[in-house]
């Protein structure tokens, strides 16, 4: 028997539960998958199961009072356009790429992560312009830029030389590249190719271990499953308390600095990148980077708290390329451009500025760790 109020309607907490079960069927495909890898000897993947659970069990037993804020969240505006270049790499498919460009001064490029676009970078950019020329740009099949042409894979080498055919198109030599996770591990590339003159890689993706991949791949899948659920319900999940820490919590530290409507355009991006399942393929090839960058300034930047690639693999990158810098960002999960854009936009602009580089060009030091390595985890 339905229970109802004596103006013959549900009660708050009635009308949640329905709505609120869809967040629950959609770590469905994810539990059968923790399985499969529980099975292979994979335990992380257990700890992100559970934490999917705990959460969609909060947030489904979570009162009344906490679940609405009384805000509504305008229909997504129709975003300006970026232009576009269009560029044919030497022996492969012509591709297209949208970018955008603000400021003066010696360029800067700024490289997304998975599953993301170019305003992954909206904090951090205006922080930028008035000393480089910053250009962002949305990866193939992310964003506004369409994917990649049949038969081309989302490998590494088709993605560097994309963008390289991307850099010569608009002007670019050897600029600055600043790359984030998936966009990190793209800039490292970038600059073994030669076509970088610094880079400065946030969290990037490739040096973990077997386990830690799996990890890490099953975080993105549950993400993507949730961005995969109409938008009203994430929209509405946003406004509320626990819905709101269930969409960031594993992302960001500073889930409070993200507000209902950045997270559910993240949300959008999200499941919008039409490259993501073959992005994901392309990053189950090991040894994703080799070898080293001699004579490139390089500079690794990761948040302490990083709940996706942990910080304990930077050891693993500065051993790969010892000359390089090393800095923490204290109290940062994997996106310290939500949670510190100040203190990102600083490590860039040192990363960057004439005299950092000349100063580490032909050094021998050993790079710099503010912080114990025991401290992050660290091996």
């Amino acid at each position: 028997m339905t229970e109802v109020g004596r103006d013959g309607r549900r009660p708050a907490a009635m009308w949640n539960v329905p709505l609120l079960s869809s967040v629950t069927s959609a770590f469905t495909p994810i539990t059968h998958l923790g399985g499969d890898l529980l099975r292979a000897g994979t335990q992380a993947v257990g700890k992100v199961c559970g934490w999917a659970g705990e959460l969609s069990a909060a947030v489904l037993a979570m009162p009344a009072p906490l679940v609405t804020s009384g805000r509504t969240i305008p229909p997504a505006a129709p975003s300006a356009m970026g232009p576009f270049v269009k560029v044919r790499p030497p022996g492969l498919a012509p591709m297209a790429v949208a970018y955008e460009r603000r400021g003066t001064g010696e360029p800067v490029v700024l490289l997304h992560g998975i599953g993301a676009n170019r305003q992954a970078w909206d904090a951090v950019m205006p922080l930028l312009t008035a000393e480089h020329e910053v250009i962002t740009v949305d990866l193939p099949g992310f964003g506004e830029s369409p994917d990649l042409p049949d038969g081309l894979p989302h490998d590494l080498p088709t993605v560097v030389a994309g963008l390289g055919a991307v850099f010569s198109a608009l002007g670019l030599e050897r600029p600055h590249v600043v790359g984030h996770s998936l966009g990190g591990l793209i800039a490292l590339r970038l600059g073994q190719a030669g076509l970088a003159r610094t880079v400065t890689a946030v969290a990037p993706a490739g040096f973990w271990s077997h386990t830690e991949r799996w990890y890490a791949f099953t975080v993105l899948n549950a993400a993507r499953q949730i961005a995969r659920l109409p938008e009203s319900i994430t929209a509405w999940l946003s406004q509320t308390i626990l819905g709101h820490a269930a969409l960031t919590g594993t992302l960001y530290m500073r889930a409070d600095l993200a507000t209902p409507e950045a997270v559910v355009a993240s949300l959008r991006a999200l499941r919008q990148a039409v490259g993501f399942q073959a992005t994901m393929r392309a990053g189950r090839t090991r040894d994703l980077f080799v070898g080293d960058i001699p004579g490139l300034p390089v500079t690794f930047a990761w948040g302490t708290a990083d709940r996706v690639l942990p910080a304990r693999q930077a050891a693993r990158a500065a051993a790969m390329i010892p000359m390089a810098r090393m800095v923490w960002l204290p109290g940062c999960g994997h996106v310290p451009m939500n949670d510190a854009p100040q203190l990102v936009a600083q490590i860039i602009l040192q990363a960057t500025s004439p005299n950092s580089t000349a100063e580490r060009r032909g050094t021998d030091s050993r790079p710099e760790l503010p912080l114990a390595l025991h401290a992050a985890g660290i091996s």
